[in-house]
């Protein structure tokens, strides 16, 4: 059905993350490719001043740590990726640079801003450019 497929993974929600990846893995053609992704929000200087020096750098290793666990735990085939920035936005520049036909995100309990998916979910949505499935 899909040649690319972009699969964001909260890091902090790991059994949501094998759940869309396993998803991914039924919807993708033969010979397509799953870009399997987190990322790492950046901070505002005045709390990452406050941090030990190399707290971004280990939250970057932990971040890639657990994505290829979990793509090992599941045995799909998938790139690895890691991103610093607003989660949104790179999860839409990635699926741009990749061409992706589709991406599929995992919906977290919203609050009262967006409350029928999350707000990263939600910016996806509305801004992306290919298809775009959100699981609950």
């Amino acid at each position: 059905m899909y040649k690319k497929i972009v699969v964001p993974v909260d890091c902090g929600a790991l059994d949501k993350g094998e759940k869309i990846l396993r998803k991914a893995a039924q919807l993708l053609d033969a010979g397509g490719e799953i870009i399997l992704m987190t990322v790492i929000e950046d901070m505002p200087g005045y709390i990452t001043i406050e941090l030990p020096v190399n707290a971004i750098e280990d939250a970057i290793k932990d971040g890639k740590a657990k994505l290829v666990e979990l793509k090992e735990k599941t045995g799909i085939a998938a790139r690895v990726e890691l991103r610093t920035g607003a989660p949104a936005r790179e999860i839409l520049a990635a699926a741009n640079e990749h061409g992706a036909d589709l991406i599929l995100v995992a919906s977290h309990v919203p609050d009262l801003g967006n409350y029928l998916i999350g707000a990263t979910a939600d910016r996806v949505v509305r801004h992306a450019k290919c298809s775009v499935l959100v699981d609950r």
